[in-house]
């Protein structure tokens, strides 16, 4: 899938699309809190696997039980259509 950049209007309309994720300083962010570091490294894993698969990757952090994902197409310097893609795909493994 080609990256494409999104329009202002397609950023502003993110937050109806992805209510759970906020842009902050221009990258679509995200942030979970898990009981463990084990169950927050398994999630971080199968993010991974996405994020190969699509050939799109994160930036991120873990600390203990706390992962944060911010998204952002550096190549196109602001949001776009994998970033939209990729959270929809992590709101999809998102555990309940």
């Amino acid at each position: 899938m080609a990256a494409t950049l999104l329009s202002p209007d397609a950023c502003a309309a993110l937050s109806h699309q992805l209510p759970l994720w906020a842009i902050v300083d221009g990258k679509l962010t995200r942030q979970w809190t898990f009981a463990n570091f084990s169950e927050a490294w398994g999630f971080m894993s199968r993010v991974a696997l996405l994020a190969e698969a699509m050939n799109h990757h994160p930036n991120w952090s873990n600390v203990y039980a706390t992962v944060t994902i911010q998204l952002h197409t550096h190549d196109l310097r602001g949001l776009s259509s994998l970033d939209r893609a990729l959270a929809e795909a992590i709101d999809r493994i998102t555990p309940a």
